[in-house]
């Protein structure tokens, strides 16, 4: 299978012929003298009245986990929505879930939000930065009724970080990134556990009948819209947890796939089935209450799928949690019955943070001009099939990430550090520095054995000294053959590209893990547990010299989310 697929990649790069730096050079040109093409002014769309924004996000699908990309996962709802709407097949997401999650709501890459390195974890005083407009807030502006259902994993460490704070009329999840599917239950060290099921702002014990949640979150998808005149519009963000782990399954999804005999895989499949017929659900109810004519319906995975947590993303290389084409190339599609064309597949490079102005954009709203967006409109490019806006996609820069024993300078050609962990594609290039993580390629056979061993998998043992590589994503999309030893003059432009990106980085926001998140300390709940003690400090202002040198001391200690300065 190496064999004959190396072959078809070199043939592949002989047809297509490679893309020369002249013209690669030029498109940078050009999108630097056009700008960010969310701030174009976007043509009037008639599409009647604003429509209802329906936003699926499933957490960690494989790129091989759908139907149409051939799996034996059976997704029959997904299959019709997509075969029926346009489907996505050059779409990128981030390697991990904030970062996906945060750029989606931003329209913005990671380095200029501060989220460029890792995920937010539960204990972390850190969350989503409140200087960042989201795009709820931008469609309550613009009119909407905005409702979030299911898994928020952007912070919580105050008040104003909970999504009911960040533009949701309300809110109905979890607020960590991941947890028991029945009892919502999550431990994040040993001893540190806790709750995580909310409605609004408050723990939702009233409503937690221990329903698996995939179907709960569908039911209360099934309740807003039941609610909710359709003749005002909707924004409406359905955040599966599924198919995250743990790996939880109802037991009649189970039997359907008697035939996988790899219990990961087994359960997985049956996770990605309830998800279908959830998604199944959620459509019938938008035709029931008198949405659907009117809507646009996105669905999207966060990223890569997981190997050894049942996920495949064959024939991509790598997984979740690395910049290969296996860990940012995302199943997606859009279903709308005010789409001009129906029924294509884009091939356009089409990034998460698109969606931030499009669909303000597609709502009436408007983007504020100093508002620096790094999405573009692509509603043109899937509408109606133009040519997308987008030229590049910086995937990210990590200057916290482990850098590369053997990175250098020098290796960088004096541009870039390539011990950093960096990703960037322009057009059809696509370079990777530092270490971008596991290259393996899992085939689907790897899941037909007995317990997590991949017997069938091609592993790559990365040469001594390598941090840099380059791929021609169009001709050889399962990045087979490295050509940065053939196109040094290419390595340099995309290096010249990243530092150019990094001058633009805000700090890195990752603090330590504050003790007093504990949910042991919060009535066993994990939620909010940051104090402003601002106020406590003026009203103690009068007291004696000696308790004031004591509270300027205590102002020295750390409190809320100190920055880690980004590399030079």
């Amino acid at each position: 299978m190496l064999g004959v697929l190396t072959a078809f990649s070199a043939l592949s790069l002989m047809a297509y012929g490679y893309l020369s730096w002249d013209h690669a050079n030029s498109v940078l040109e050009d999108q630097k003298a056009a700008g960010k093409g969310s701030h174009e002014e976007s043509p009037h769309r008639e599409i009647g009245h604003q429509p209802h924004i329906v936003f699926i996000l499933a957490d960690d699908q494989g790129y091989r986990d759908i139907g149409y990309h051939g799996s034996e996962i059976r997704t029959p709802t997904l299959d019709k929505l997509a075969s029926e709407g346009v489907r996505l097949e050059n779409y990128y997401v981030q390697p991990i879930c904030s970062p996906s999650r945060s750029q989606f709501i931003t329209g913005k890459y990671q380095i200029h939000t501060g989220l460029q390195h890792s995920i937010i974890r539960p204990s972390q005083p850190n969350c989503l930065p409140l200087n960042n407009m989201t795009l709820p807030q931008k469609l309550k502006k613009a009119g909407y009724k905005t409702h979030m259902v299911g898994k928020w994993h952007l912070g919580f460490y105050k008040k104003e970080c909970m999504p009911t704070q960040r533009g949701f009329d309300s809110f109905f999840g979890s607020l960590l990134g991941s947890g028991d599917y029945y009892n919502h239950y999550k431990c994040d060290s040993p001893g540190i556990c806790g709750y995580d099921l909310y409605e609004n702002n408050n723990a939702a014990w009233d409503q937690d009948n221990g329903i698996y949640s995939t179907e709960m979150y569908t039911q209360r998808v099934q309740q807003i819209l039941s609610k909710h005149n359709p003749n005002n519009p909707l924004f409406l963000y359905i955040a599966y947890q599924a198919v995250h782990s743990p790996l939880q399954a109802p037991g009649n999804y189970m039997e359907n796939y008697n035939s996988i005999t790899n219990e990961n895989r087994r359960r997985y499949a049956a996770m990605l089935s309830c998800l279908d017929d959830a998604v199944n659900n959620v459509t019938t109810a938008l035709k029931k209450y008198g949405f659907y004519d009117n809507s646009v319906i996105i669905y999207s995975s966060d990223n890569g799928g997981q190997p050894m947590a049942g996920g495949n993303n064959w024939p991509l290389r790598g997984s979740k949690g690395t910049y290969w084409e296996g860990g940012i190339r995302a199943v997606g599609f859009v279903h709308s019955p005010i789409l001009k064309m129906k029924g294509f597949i884009c091939k356009e490079l089409v990034h998460i943070t698109d969606w931030f102005p499009t669909l303000v954009t597609l709502a009436g709203g408007e983007i504020d001009e100093e508002t620096q967006l790094d999405g573009y409109d692509i509603w043109e490019t899937i509408s109606e099939g133009k040519h997308s806006p987008r030229l590049e996609i910086l995937h990210n820069i990590d200057p916290m990430y482990t850098k590369a024993r053997n990175g250098s300078w020098a290796a960088g050609y004096g541009i870039w550090n390539t011990a950093i962990q960096s990703a960037i594609r322009v057009n059809h290039w696509k370079l990777l520095t530092g270490n971008p993580g596991s290259g393996d390629w899992i085939p689907p056979q790897s899941f037909s054995n007995v317990g997590t061993n991949r017997w069938n998998n091609e592993r790559v043992t990365l040469a001594s000294g390598k941090t840099v590589w380059l791929f021609n994503i169009t001709a050889d999309p399962y990045e087979r053959i490295d050509l940065s030893e053939r196109y040094p003059d290419i390595v340099k432009q995309l290096l010249r590209r990243l530092a150019q990106f990094n001058k633009t980085a805000v700090p890195v926001r990752y603090p330590p893990r504050d003790p007093k998140s504990n949910p042991k300390l919060n009535g066993g709940v994990w939620g909010p547990w940051y104090k402003d003690n601002t106020k406590q400090k003026n009203n103690n202002a009068k007291k004696s010299k000696k308790t004031k040198k004591k509270r300027n001391h205590r102002k020295q200690q750390y409190s809320g989310c100190q920055p880690v300065s980004v590399i030079s």
